[in-house]
């Protein structure tokens, strides 16, 4: 079995894709972090978004936006997105094949969300307030 066919996001489950284009696609995290919690996907096999050429990212920015409207429509309570990717096992990729995290937030979601993304690394998110 080479990678191609091994890769769950070479061939998705039709039914799980909400959104596409000719060169990406979103479905619904399988593990949310929040609830509507998407992933924009490429098309083409590629490990990681440094892979992607400037027509794949600009297809996976179409349905970011796209996303981004879809859920904020389905829930009220979205203020504000994480958008995500790990690039690489030791910045904690699982699935080599390059996926973009849209991930919803809610007021309350999180005690102080002050850092954001700066929490993949505990004890780093905090950082001084500007003067």
């Amino acid at each position: 079995m080479t990678e191609r066919t091994a890769c769950v996001f070479c061939r998705p489950e039709p039914g799980l894709v909400f959104l596409q284009n000719d060169l990406a696609y979103a479905l619904w995290d399988s593990y949310p972090v929040s609830a509507l919690h998407a992933l924009v996907i490429p098309r083409r096999h590629a490990p990681d978004y440094f892979d992607l050429t400037a027509e794949e990212l600009l297809a996976c920015d179409a349905l970011l936006r796209e996303a981004r409207s879809l859920v904020m429509e389905r829930d009220g309570m979205i203020e504000g997105f994480n958008i995500g990717v790990n690039a690489g096992a030791v910045a904690g990729q699982t699935i080599f094949h390059c996926h973009i995290h849209l991930i919803p937030r809610r007021p309350g979601d999180m005690k102080n969300p002050r850092g954001g993304v700066r929490w993949v690394i505990p004890r780093k998110g905090w950082y001084p307030e500007p003067e």
